[in-house]
Formats: C-alpha cells, structure tokens, sequence
C-alpha cells in the first residue's frame, strides 16, 4: 500500500529538502506518564520511521533540528540525558545495517560542534568520516544550532577568507557568506514540518527558508507517522508552481 501511494505522490514533484523541527518530546512524555528521557527515545524511533518514508519516496536531502544552542540552558539532568542518548544513536549509525547503512546515507552533524563534549563530537566526525562515501541521500542533523550562531559564524569566516579585501558588489558577498554556512552543503529546504503545532522557526534555518512550504500538524512529534509525511509532500506540491514562480523572479 506504501509503494502505490508512494508512486502516486510521484506523479507530482517530490521535495529535495524537507526539514523537520521535532517539537513535542517532553510533551509526548508527560501526556504518556513516561520518564525523563523517554519521549526523546520516542522521539527517535519517529524520526528513523520519517527518514525510512522520505528516502523511500525520492526525498534526497533531510535535515533535522536535533538540539539547539539553547537547550543547554536546560536541568543539567536533562541535557545530559539528551546528550546519552544522542551519543548512543551516533555511534549506532556505524552499526552495519543502521538507516545509513541501509539507504546509502550521507551524515552530516551541522552546527557549533565545539559545544559538544568531546565524546560527543568525535563520535560525530566518526560518523561523518564512515559516511562521506555515500551518495544516495544525505541527512544533515542539526545540533547545538540556531540560525543567529550559524550567520554570525558565516560572516566571520567570510571576513577571515577576505582579511584585506571584501569585494563590494553585493551579489559576491551573498555568495561568499552562504558558502560558509553550516546548512552550505544542502539546498535549501522546499518543505519544513514543525510538529506540534506551533508556527515558529525557534531561530532554525532562518536565511534558507524564504521560499519554503511551511507545515504545522498538530500532532507531538513521537506521533508524527506516514500520513503526515504524505500530508506534508501534498502541501508542497499545491505550492510549488507559486514558489518556482518566486524563486525565477529574484
């Protein structure tokens, strides 16, 4: 039933980028009666299910907002529970029939990854090391980010690449300053699914998201399933001639 409607979906353009914010964890937790940690365990079972469904359809590229810069300033307790459990999941993507083994996945860890702690981060350069020779598709997890870090980080490089001279024309500096973008090695996202339903970006993808479908199902993210995807990738297809529009008119 998955692959008819997979392939009647591909009757119409199928999104390159769909970004996800996975809003609802702590939610999903407490609406569940579960312990600290579980709805972000939850959480991941969701979320390997969501990139099986996006893969499967012909979505090229995912990104997903795993943690933010400012959930550091969570409980301690929290955020080291977060941080076991994001630790565990990298060094799963080694296993041999992980979803990057399975679906020829590239990882990409995007984001101040000198915030992490070290075994953190060297798991993370692990995994992007192991991937790096996989073209199928690529997964671009987003942690210890937010947009504000990410333009902040651009321009200083840029300035650095620069030193003496910064070309004047507006359009080189455009270029220059997206080139060094932690999101630089992905198109930017056509579709981005905030589930819970809230509306905002919470300082997620901020500069790649103007010409984007944006999509807030109400559900928490633990309970984010198939019809969501499909949902999502049917709201991209009703506006994709007005964002195509857009986009020949810059």
């Amino acid at each position: 039933m998955r692959s008819c409607l997979f392939k009647v979906l591909c009757m119409g353009p199928i999104p390159t980028h769909f970004s996800f914010i996975m809003d609802g964890n702590r939610r999903y937790a407490k609406k569940m009666d579960m312990g600290e940690g579980a709805g972000h365990r939850a959480g991941f079972f969701a979320l390997v299910s969501v990139l099986k469904y996006c893969y499967e359809v012909g979505v090229k590229y995912i990104s997903v907002y795993a943690f933010s810069i400012d959930n550091f300033k969570r409980r301690p307790e929290e955020v080291k529970t977060i941080m076991d459990l994001i630790l565990e999941k990298t060094e799963g993507l080694l296993e041999e029939g992980s979803i990057a083994d399975q679906y020829g996945v590239r990882v990409y860890f995007v984001g101040n990854l000198k915030l992490l702690s070290e075994q953190v981060r060297i798991a993370a350069e692990k995994v992007m090391e192991a991937t790096a020779h996989n073209t199928r598709c690529v997964l671009l997890i987003c942690i210890a980010y937010t947009s504000c870090d990410e333009i902040v980080n651009s321009v200083r490089e840029c300035c650095k690449d620069k030193m003496e001279e910064i070309e004047d024309e507006e359009g080189d500096d455009l270029v220059d300053i997206e080139k060094h973008m932690y999101m630089g090695v992905a198109p930017d996202p056509d579709i981005l699914l905030r589930s819970s339903g809230e509306k905002r970006l919470s300082n997620y993808q901020l500069w790649q998201t103007t010409h984007c479908t944006l999509y807030s199902p109400t559900a928490l993210w633990p309970e984010i399933s198939l019809l969501h995807v499909v949902w999502g990738i049917l709201k991209f297809q009703r506006s994709y001639a007005y964002f195509e529009k857009k986009k020949k008119m810059l």
